[in-house]
């Protein structure tokens, strides 16, 4: 029995045994065919409440019917054993009848992370949550009416759409299709900047798809950035940017925790390149005309807290000096978003996008991770901010 096939066991006879013995019809978890992606059970439904999986974004966990107005799902991996486990959950409720619904939240191969957002009539808005002593479990009392519950906001690919098509409109950019996924979405590459301006910023977005506060900083950061070049020419001129937003789509539409259609974590896959998204940036890095450098890259992700890993021991002058101009000393400087500088040294082999750039252009490349808590307003305003400060860091140690 390979990896796959056990951790599906494992599921179903925890269900079972944790739920005493009766359970909805369920489906397989994400990534156990290849040719087709899973879909989600269509509903999990009582005669006054109605749980669905039915958008792009939704987890498809197992859901098991407790009582007339109480549920239980199970959250579980694509693969087992997730790296740095990132337990997704969403769904759409709807309840017919005054009164709450009880919803427990069950995991396998993980703790409870995430807690609990509601969407209604586009607001979005925390709810209370009993967690388990172990973290194996939480509950939380959904109100009545309908709405959406989910571990983090939910950025489906239509948002990046959204996003592509008013970032290029309004600074004048392309927007590329560097490749397929394996579901056949787009790998979609946003390009600013004179094709023969020297320099060239790489950022990639969602390699992992619960990261949506890393989403909220790469956003403005990258508008600010642009907004930069806009307005002065001779940035214009040195700068290019290619954008990577969404480098996972099939990983967002699916509710996956880590992992791509392929069941691979992306950011494990820089150097082996056995998946078409991350070969895809790869790719169109290889035909950069020979005048065109990368000088940054920046891999936004979330984390229990704001911090950036950087280069450790392996960072020359130059990145010494650009991380000193940047980031050191800023630690406590920006409005609620306080975070910390970590340096890692490069370890050729380990798969990350930090990891990769810096071994293959020599050139700062940060992880940007943002905490799964931290105010979208401060994580904003403090992207903004260091985004400004990243261009005027970066001509300072450039040679003319």
């Amino acid at each position: 029995m390979n990896r796959r096939s056990a951790l599906a066991a494992t599921i179903a006879l925890a269900t079972v045994a944790a739920l005493g013995g009766c359970a909805t019809p369920t489906i397989e978890p994400p990534g156990t065919t290849a040719a087709q992606p899973a879909i989600a059970a269509p509903s999990c439904a009582t005669a006054s409440a109605t749980l669905r999986f039915d958008f792009a974004g939704a987890s498809s966990a197992r859901c098991v019917i407790m009582g007339e107005r109480e549920f239980s799902l199970v959250i579980s991996p694509e693969h087992a054993p997730p790296i740095n486990p990132s337990p997704w959950y969403a769904f759409r409720y709807s309840s017919s009848e005054p009164g709450g619904i009880t919803i427990h939240l069950r995991y396998l191969e993980a703790h409870h992370r995430y807690s609990p957002k509601l969407t209604r009539n586009g607001k979005i808005s925390g709810l209370p949550v009993t967690t388990a002593t172990d973290g194996s479990s939480a509950t939380f009392l959904l109100p009545a009416g309908e709405g959406t519950v989910s571990a983090q906001p939910v950025l489906a690919t239509s948002h990046y759409t959204d996003v592509a098509r008013r970032l290029t409109t309004r600074f004048d950019g392309q927007r590329l299709e560097l490749g397929r996924s394996l579901d056949q979405r787009p790998v979609e590459g946003l390009h600013f900047g004179a094709a023969d301006a020297p320099r060239l910023v790489v950022i990639l977005g969602r390699q992992h798809p619960p990261e949506v506060t890393g989403a909220f900083a790469l956003e403005p950061f990258l508008e600010e950035l642009l907004t930069r070049l806009q307005r002065d020419s001779r940035l214009h001129a040195r700068y290019q940017i290619l954008a990577v937003p969404l480098l996972n789509p099939d990983g967002v539409a699916m509710g996956h925790w880590r992992a791509n259609r392929g069941g691979a974590d992306l950011n494990r896959d820089w150097g082996p390149f056995t998946q078409p998204e991350t070969r895809a940036v790869r790719d169109w890095l290889k035909h950069l005309p020979s005048a065109t450098t990368p000088v940054a890259m920046l891999d936004f992700h979330s984390t229990q807290r704001n911090l950036f890993y950087v280069q450790g021991d392996e960072a020359d002058a130059v990145g010494e000096a650009f991380l000193t101009r940047w980031l050191v000393g800023r630690e406590r400087q920006l409005a609620d978003y306080p975070f910390t500088i970590e340096r890692r040294n490069n370890n050729p082999g380990s798969g990350t996008a930090k990891n990769w750039f810096f071994e293959r252009f020599a050139i700062p490349a940060y992880t940007y991770e943002v905490g799964d808590d931290t105010d979208p307003a401060a994580t904003a305003a403090a992207a903004r901010i260091l985004a400004a400060e990243f261009l005027v860091a970066l001509e300072s140690v450039e040679t003319p």
